[in-house]
């Protein structure tokens, strides 16, 4: 059974950072496809980050501020989030094989975590 279990979501204020860790389980954990995604009230859910064989992209809202990454030894991916702002509040979700790539960009992936909470406040 596969699990994905986020973690390190709170509440912050504007300008703080927050560090997401998303670690899977029963899984076949490689660095082939990672993602992390957001979903704010009344609002569809957005790409945030991905990580496609090492190659990292990111939304044009979050580019210059948050940074994916991977511990292939703890099967665990990081979302790295600085300077936040009030617009980052939502929750944050974790994805794990992808499945469908547009332009180098994961779109879809087969695996979700439960999601973490994000709240920044001005």
């Amino acid at each position: 059974q596969v699990q994905l279990v986020e973690s390190g979501g709170g509440s912050v204020q504007a300008g703080g950072s927050l560090r997401l860790s998303c670690a899977a389980s029963g899984y076949k954990y490689s660095d082939d496809c990672m993602g992390w995604f957001r979903q704010a009230p009344g609002k569809e859910r957005e790409r945030v980050a991905t990580i496609l064989y090492g190659v990292r992209n990111y939304a044009d809202s979050v580019k210059g501020r948050f940074t994916i990454s991977q511990d292939n030894a703890k099967n665990t991916v990081y979302l790295q989030m600085n300077k936040l702002k009030p617009e980052d509040t939502a929750m944050y979700y974790c994805a794990a094989d992808c499945y469908v790539v547009v332009s180098g960009v994961p779109q879809n992936f087969t695996y979700w975590g439960q999601g973490t909470q994000v709240t920044v406040s001005s």
